[in-house]
């Protein structure tokens, strides 16, 4: 089950925008630099492989590059942990995607496996200490052996290691949620919030600030503390960031040294979660009937976490509740 904070980078790398400046900007690759996002397309990753496992933590995009495509795989890691074992499980990922690529017919004219960018983005506090290599939790083989046995590397976006200065410089949107979520209490009040209120009120895609909100939400219960659900459903509404904003950084503050016990803290980021899920909710499909508000407030978290990943893409309300009207 994904965690918390993950349900609020699914909701930022579900726009094309930000996976671009996400490889172009914070890895060494370039080859999507000029590439237009109409280019990008999402792909739905819940491969369910011979032993009946979907694979739902996982984000693909295809990507077309004149007449072929490339697959951009995404795992994200927003856990204080490091998978020693990422190496295998990306190798593992990528095979699931080949062999659905294999059975829906979606290989190219010459029968071929198209090329992968696999990307793990990685947000904890340990210093990432896994294997970039499959080569590395392999024992070593007989020379005779070396040249048969399985290969597999990934690219790795070290959030919280990620350069300051070259942040502070960087005016992408992505490096500004980065900044917001790096920086001290100070520095949010009077860096981050001007750049993003002026981002909120000059954004175009209401689907992309929707899913700006969402992630604040996500960042802000992932703290200890209370802090309200935050809503900018409208242009309007973002010329009084710059309010909100004061009060994130103060609660930032307030809250920043302190630590909830666990059972507070776990109480509290499912009602951050109904509060997220139900603003996102009406966003999309509008006031919601009292039937819907019931459901969410009695919800748990697990049950809260499924809708929520419906509602990105679900058509209609009750799609989001039921996984039968979801699937047709």
């Amino acid at each position: 089950m994904p965690a918390l904070h993950d349900l609020g980078y699914r909701s930022l790398f579900a726009h094309p925008e930000l996976v671009r400046e996400l490889i172009t900007d914070f890895t060494s690759i370039k080859l999507l630099d000029e590439i237009p996002l109409l280019a990008f397309k999402r792909v739905n990753p819940a491969y369910v492989s011979e032993h009946l496992s979907a694979r739902q933590d996982d984000l693909v995009w295809r990507v077309r590059l004149g007449d072929e495509f490339l697959y951009v795989y995404i795992l994200l890691e927003c856990q204080s942990r490091v998978d020693r074992w990422m190496a295998l499980r990306m190798q593992t990922s990528i095979g699931l995607l080949y062999q659905d690529l294999v059975k829906g017919h979606a290989l190219s004219s010459g029968l071929l496996l198209p090329p992968v960018l696999p990307l793990v983005f990685y947000n904890g506090s340990p210093h990432w200490s896994a294997s970039m290599d499959l080569a590395g939790l392999l024992m070593q083989a007989p020379a005779e052996l070396a040249a048969l046995q399985p290969a597999q590397r990934y690219v790795l976006v070290d959030q919280q290691r990620l350069d300051a200065s070259a942040l502070e410089t960087n005016e992408t949107l992505l490096a500004l949620l980065f900044r917001l979520e790096l920086s001290s209490a100070p520095d949010v009040l009077k860096k981050v919030a001007p750049a993003l209120t002026a981002w909120f009120h000059q954004a175009p895609q209401a689907t992309l600030r929707r899913s700006v909100e969402v992630w604040v939400n996500h960042l802000l219960a992932s703290r200890p503390g209370k802090s309200g659900p935050f809503t900018c459903n409208s242009v309007k509404e973002a010329a009084d960031m710059g309010r909100k904003f004061e009060t994130w950084a103060e609660e930032f503050e307030d809250i920043g040294f302190q630590k909830g016990s666990a059972e507070g803290k776990a109480e509290g980021q499912v009602i951050a979660l109904r509060g997220v899920l139900g603003s996102l909710l009406r966003s999309r499909f509008g006031e919601l009937p009292v039937s819907a508000t019931r459901r969410i407030d009695q919800a748990n978290q697990a049950e809260l976490e499924q809708w929520f990943e419906r509602s990105l893409n679900a058509p209609s309300l009750q799609a989001v509740f039921d996984a039968g009207a979801a699937s047709t």
